[in-house]
């Protein structure tokens, strides 16, 4: 565990999830990151552009540290089509019928 105090600089840089996790010393499961680093991402993207800027950087930091946990939680539990954080998976085809919409005359 690195004891040193971490800066926004520092994470800027970082470019992979595990880096991510590594800078942060949160543990994960390298299997299930493997699978869903693009979803954990996205989903931390979502929920520090949601926190928003007006903190000091230590407490960016830590709101961000916990961001990330959040996000990973959240996919140990659910699928990516559960939390669709995709466009593909939030748009609906122009093209398709729902059986729903569909009326029976007699």
């Amino acid at each position: 565990m690195n004891t040193l105090p971490k800066t926004l600089s520092q994470f800027n840089r970082l470019k992979d999830a595990e880096e991510y996790f590594e800078f942060f010393d949160l543990p994960y499961d390298p299997q299930a990151l493997n699978i869903n680093r693009l979803h954990i991402l996205r989903k931390f993207s979502e929920l520090v552009q949601a926190e928003g800027s007006t903190q000091d950087e230590a407490q960016t930091l830590r709101s961000y540290r916990q961001a990330l946990q959040t996000a990973y939680d959240l996919f140990l539990t659910s699928s990516s089509v559960e939390q669709k954080l995709f466009k593909v998976f939030k748009d609906r085809p122009k093209n398709i019928v729902m059986l729903s919409d569909i009326a029976v005359e007699s």
